[in-house]
């Protein structure tokens, strides 16, 4: 099974990093307001956060009076950056993959995860060791791109735009073809994994949770009025699909 690591790619990195430095992105903008929104109170929680990335989102759980947060990447990169950026008492960075994340000995009263989930090949699998991982009761939150947008293939133009440029639909192909897209975005061979929204719902059912919320990444009119080059396209498809799910218990008994 591959494991993939794109972040230690330098170009790919400050990319990412620049990104994240400007106030107005996707990130910052769209994914990360919905996904703290759905959250619960954190207050003495032992969080995991998968992909942990530079640190920021274990930074805030730290602030929001959780207990402990375990944080973990494969980017040796992300974490030299979330060590030095985004640190706490509480907060403890481990170089992992997702995939092994079943070496882990302890179990977590809220596991998230904001947009790794599209690197993963085996998405059931890893259902099931989150799953594995968890507490009674306790609580699974994260985001994905969204399988509209993973479902390009980078054959064609994501819109069809008029002759100005301006976006009139999103392009949908090879929605139904499930697998590993290569693509080439901010780097040449970028690789993420397609998969349809049911398959997304029924690995998280076959791994024992149950599914209490799900959103589709949103944005307002005033906002896409105002940054029309960056967030045009947001009218026409969500970026990001989201999951609040709570362990089954009455699957292991």
């Amino acid at each position: 099974m591959s494991k993939q690591n794109v972040y230690d790619n330098d170009a790919f990195f400050e990319n990412f990093q620049s990104s994240r430095n400007n106030d107005v992105n996707f990130n910052d903008c769209i994914e990360t307001p919905i996904l703290f929104g759905m959250l619960p109170d954190l207050h003495g929680k032992t969080i995991l956060d998968i992909g942990c990335g530079m640190g920021q989102h274990a930074k805030r759980y730290s602030d929001m009076g959780a207990d402990s947060v375990l944080g973990i990447d494969i980017s040796a990169k992300m974490l030299e950056y979330a060590k030095e950026h985004s640190s706490g008492s509480n907060i403890l960075y481990r170089q992992m993959a997702m995939e092994e994340i079943d070496t882990i000995d302890k179990t977590f009263d809220l596991v998230t995860s904001s947009l790794v989930f599209d690197y993963v090949e085996d998405f059931a699998g890893l259902m099931r060791k989150i799953h594995n991982l968890m507490k009674k009761d306790a609580e699974f939150v994260f985001s994905m791109s969204h399988p509209i947008v993973t479902a390009w293939d980078g054959v064609y133009d994501r819109y069809t735009r008029t002759e100005t440029g301006e976006r009139l639909y999103a392009n949908l192909r090879n929605y139904c073809k499930e697998g590993l897209r290569k693509v080439d975005w901010v780097v040449n061979g970028y690789e993420c994994y397609h998969r349809t929204i049911s398959s997304l719902i029924n690995g998280l059912i076959s791994a024992g949770f149950v599914i209490e919320e799900c959103q589709e990444a949103h944005l307002s009119d005033e906002m896409r009025a105002q940054y029309p080059a960056l967030f045009g396209g947001t009218i026409h498809r969500p970026e990001f699909i989201f999951f609040r799910c709570r362990k089954n218990n009455l699957q292991n008994q």
